[in-house]
């Protein structure tokens, strides 16, 4: 498969395509909201090649084969192994042979297995996605997917290249495998200054991610090597020498050279003794064999293919076998955050009203809102609802003002035949412009301006402390009330606070402590904000984590960063690229 992926047509203009408007954007690649035709699509599938992330090198057998034999040590006992035929001394030949021979076929046969199971796997996977060609939906593969092709997005779906959206609905995008951010980040139409960071390119889709809610259409701008994951792919490609394997042919290489000097000293000083110079020359060659360590590459390729089978039986691939080293030799770890540190799902830590007290008043509301809400179900929303059960069997949904982009919130209305409420949770600082009133510690309602300071004092508390709000508010309405707008989210009354973070896995404190019980230092890497970075190190066992943000970084010249890196324990909103 080919795959040039150069600029495409939207590199006509020379700022990043987030900051130029889409109708821009789609002119400039001859696209437009009925998509290519399927002539146009296949001429630029010819152009650009196809969508896949570089060329995927296949390593043959005679490759892996060969490549056992490459070390100094191996080539030294062959050398051996020659020199001991010409010395007609064809048994300790084939004993080296033989032992050089199975050392290689084991590393072989490991090596070989590895790469035939990842490509069985890949060969099981074909994804596809929706594109709009000649005006109609139509599911296509994803290697087949060429800048300016119309992308029609829904929930579950990934996306297949980096495009620019053109429509959106409720559009939330998980994009944690890229910026390391846990929530799911709003999606809508629009320019954004080009020198915005990717978290916060909010027009921008890329490679990579996934919908969690909603839905829209994106025109592709760039496909395979072109993308931000191509670039990160392309940066993998690199196959840089193991320390193991560094360290194997230093020592061959000082083998080498103590043989050879030890070859030439000998036969130096018989000569000069007066030696015959030929039993002399055969006398150092035999001593040049004998100092060779025959069995070294076997015991390797035995205890690395014992190191891989134990890895198997947890599930995990070795493709290289000197990679089990690594583990050993280890002494500080890089670790992502989202997902591998912790579990990557929003959860509710606790609902409080706005002196900071835990208020069951506040989650039983924002679980109705949850609950009756009729949109695209979000992370948000299934976190608290999973959060607590409440028999709300009495209670019904009328009608609901659903969330927009620009109010940042969510309405329901509702009634248990007594009361009828309208119920709204939403960002903090947006839900409190609609309140006229707010709970305060002793349970009774205040106005609005005499607790709006100790809301916001809570709120920043919250956040520094590295945690998402919501905030959460009701309004009773008329009993014949049977239809809300927007207009109608206005003299509500401020219940609290609801909490929500990403928790850590189970056991990783113990983790890293055992991993300090080893001499492993643990790095964390996240593109997460820093506030978020340190609760979490925080929670898993770092008592005052020293952190770094992107910027930080950027700042530091080569010299510098090595210094810094090591008294470094949390790497926050570093960008992919």
């Amino acid at each position: 498969m080919r795959n040039r992926s150069t600029k495409p047509l939207a590199a006509q203009s020379s700022e990043p395509f987030w900051s130029v408007p889409a109708e821009t954007v789609m002119r400039n690649m001859g696209s437009s909201e009925n998509g290519l035709s399927l002539t146009e699509a296949l001429r630029r599938l010819d152009e650009y090649g196809h969508n896949v992330l570089g060329k995927r090198r296949r390593s043959t057998s005679a490759v892996l084969l060969l490549r056992q034999f490459s070390n100094p040590i191996v080539l030294m006992l062959i050398a051996a192994a020659v020199l001991s035929l010409l010395l007609r001394d064809p048994t300790d030949a084939a004993i080296i042979l033989v032992i050089v021979f199975v050392s290689g076929v084991l590393g072989f046969w490991q090596e070989r297995g590895a790469v035939n199971t990842v490509e069985k796997l890949l060969e099981t996977v074909e994804l596809k996605t929706t594109l709009v060609r000649d005006g109609a939906e139509v599911q296509v593969p994803v290697d087949e997917v060429v800048p300016g092709d119309v992308v029609v997005l829904s929930a579950g779906s990934g996306i297949p290249a980096d495009c620019l959206l053109v429509s959106s609905r409720d559009l939330f995008v998980d994009e944690a495998a890229l910026t390391g951010e846990t929530y799911a980040v709003e999606k809508i139409p629009g320019i954004v200054p080009a020198e915005t960071p990717m978290a916060r390119q909010t027009n921008a889709l890329f490679l990579g991610t996934h919908i969690v809610s909603g839905s829209g259409k994106a025109v592709v701008v760039h496909t395979g090597g072109a993308t931000q994951f191509g670039a990160i792919s392309e940066r993998l490609q690199a196959r840089p020498e193991t320390e193991f394997e560094h360290g194997v042919r230093r020592f061959g290489y000082f083998l080498l050279e103590v043989t050879l000097v030890l070859l030439i000293a000998i036969f130096a000083i018989n000569a000069y003794l007066g030696k015959h110079v030929l039993d002399s020359f055969l006398f150092a060659l035999a001593l040049a064999v004998g100092l060779t360590p025959q069995l070294l590459p076997a015991i390797i390729s035995v205890n690395l293919a014992k190191g891989a089978t134990r890895m198997a039986r947890k599930n995990v691939i070795v493709k290289r076998l000197s990679s089990i080293e690594n583990f050993g030799s280890m002494s500080v770890l890089c670790s992502d955050k989202t997902g591998t540190l912790t579990e990557g799902k929003v959860k509710v830590k606790k609902a409080v009203d706005p002196a900071g007290r835990d208020s069951e008043q506040t989650l039983f509301n924002a679980y109705l809102n949850a609950m009756f809400q009729s949109g695209f179900s979000n992370p948000i929303d299934t976190a608290i609802r999973d959060s607590q059960s409440f028999d709300i069997s009495a209670w019904r949904r009328i009608d609901e003002a659903p969330y927009d982009f620009v109010r940042k919130r969510l309405s329901v209305l509702c009634s248990n035949g007594q009361n009828t409420r309208l119920i709204t949770k939403g960002a903090v600082d947006k839900v409190m412009q609609i309140c006229t009133a707010a709970v305060n510690g002793d349970g009774k309602t205040v106005p609005m301006p005499d607790a709006r300071e100790a809301i916001l004092r809570l709120h920043e508390q919250v956040s520094s402390e590295g945690f998402r709000t919501l905030g959460v508010a009701v309004r009773d309405m008329p009993p014949d009330t049977v239809h809300i707008a927007r207009d109608d989210e206005k003299g509500l009354t401020f219940l609290g606070l609801l909490v929500l973070y990403d928790p850590p896995k189970p056991g990783i404190a113990e983790t890293l402590r055992t991993l300090r019980a080893m001499g492993v230092s643990l790095k964390i890497v996240t593109g997460d904000n820093h506030l978020v970075a340190a609760q979490v190190a925080r929670t898993i066992g770092f008592a005052e984590p020293k952190l770094m943000t992107g910027g930080e970084l950027l700042l530091l010249n080569d010299r510098a960063l090595p210094v810094r890196a090591n008294l470094t324990d949390v790497f926050a909103e570093i960008e992919p690229n």
